[in-house]
């Protein structure tokens, strides 16, 4: 079974233009991503998909195949779908572009999703909420059936309850990571598919694919690696690898 990595890598940022460039400890944020993704165990081959140059050219001086795609696509999902095309492979991860800790045990872990018969469409990643996470209309919550697929996903905090919302009373929800492996039919069908009216009621894409009738594992792990969106978030990212770097942490 040949899985592909793709890194979608924007240029231009809406909260932090060139991000995928700026410098962290001496290297560029995506080769970071790129590396943490060259960890994992089971993906094939990796690329980038980029639209802006400079990014392709970081990624071909890592020897790594980066593939130009259009600048106009709306999602990190387009653009996987686009890089992805024609390139035989039968399962998809698209890789977080802006989280330079990303742990490769979780890109493995959705890979797994697939080596199952039968297999999901989709598999995606959650971890336990914090009470600030469960009220915050930021943070992505899912709840899952009994077998770990996901039932819903929302930015309102779920299951509703009629008492006040807190995580001691709501062991079923948790917060959603917005990593995800694909099978290369569905993602496909999925980027073929106008959304839906409760994707675009909540601005939640993995809404379309349960509107689609898609089975989406989710894996339970203990925290997401950190993001950067903005270049406080890059800060405190610096600081993580100072830590890890000086033996702190």
């Amino acid at each position: 079974m040949k899985i592909l990595g793709v890194i979608p890598a924007r240029y231009g940022s809406t909260r932090f233009p060139g991000k995928a460039l700026v410098s962290l400890h001496g290297r560029p944020l995506v080769q970071w991503v790129i590396e943490a993704a060259q960890k994992s165990k089971k993906l094939s081959e990796i690329i980038v998909a980029t639209d802006d140059e400079r990014i392709f050219r970081a990624a071909e001086a890592m020897s790594v195949t980066a593939v130009m795609t259009d600048a106009n696509l709306p999602s990190g999902t387009d653009r996987a779908y686009a890089a992805s095309f024609g390139r035989g492979a039968e399962v998809i991860v698209n890789i977080q572009g802006d989280e330079p800790l990303i742990n490769p045990d979780h890109i493995d872990l959705l890979i797994s999703a697939f080596e199952t018969n039968p297999a999901p469409q989709m598999a995606t990643l959650a971890h336990p909420i914090s009470q600030e996470e469960l009220v915050s209309l930021n943070s992505v919550k899912v709840v899952m059936d009994d077998a770990g697929y996901a039932l819903y996903f929302s930015r309102f905090a779920i299951p509703y309850s009629r008492g006040q919302f807190s995580t001691e009373k709501n062991q079923a929800c948790l917060k959603h990571i917005g990593m995800y492996a694909y099978s290369s039919q569905f993602l496909q069908k999925f980027c073929q598919t106008k959304p839906s009216a409760l994707e675009l009621a909540e601005s939640l894409e993995q809404l379309r694919a349960l509107s689609m009738g898609a089975k989406i594992k989710v894996f339970k792990v203990d925290h997401a690696s950190p993001g950067v969106d903005t270049p406080e978030d890059l800060e405190k990212v610096r600081l993580i690898i100072s830590n890890q770097l000086e033996g702190k942490i």
